[in-house]
């Protein structure tokens, strides 16, 4: 088969993706400075997700966990398993409806998030506080805009 190679060559002048680039590498910087933290609790990065998810609610189902969560619905049932291994979380079954389980924090895992919560948030607004309450703003729209296009 023979490639067009103008048709190449029309493909990476395309504008969006210096924008397309800048995007990948800002989130590979943020979740370079944000794991390198949350490792330091002794939590993976989706293990804190879930821990911080679960903090200051009554619990969640599986279902409603997976879409709070940056972890696939997969992926999750392992991540409670190790959880619930550290006696962080449990898993109770409701009596209104046995077939779910609903995901609660332990004594052991409130504590842990209310200790590691706070003091990740204040890591983080280290660097968010060096942008302007309307430049965060911004940010918030343009990503939320770019979202909307990938979501219609």
């Amino acid at each position: 088969m023979k490639t067009d190679t103008s048709d190449a060559k029309t493909a990476a002048k395309e504008p969006f993706l210096s924008t397309m680039r800048e995007l990948a590498t800002t989130y590979q910087a943020f979740c370079a400075y944000d794991e390198a933290h949350i490792r330091e609790t002794g939590l993976t990065p989706p293990q804190f997700d879930v821990i911080c998810t679960l903090g200051n609610t009554p619990g969640m189902f599986m279902n409603q966990l997976a879409e709070k969560t940056l972890v696939t619905k997969g992926t999750l049932t392992g991540i409670i398993d190790r959880l619930e291994q550290k006696n962080l979380v449990r898993r109770e079954v409701p009596p209104e409806n046995r077939r779910c389980f609903l995901i609660v924090l332990t004594s052991e895992g409130e504590a842990l998030f209310e200790k590691i919560f706070p003091v990740h948030i204040a890591y983080l607004k280290q660097k968010f506080d060096r942008l302007t309450p309307d430049e965060l703003a911004e940010i918030k729209t343009a990503l939320q805009r770019l979202k909307s296009i990938f979501t219609d």
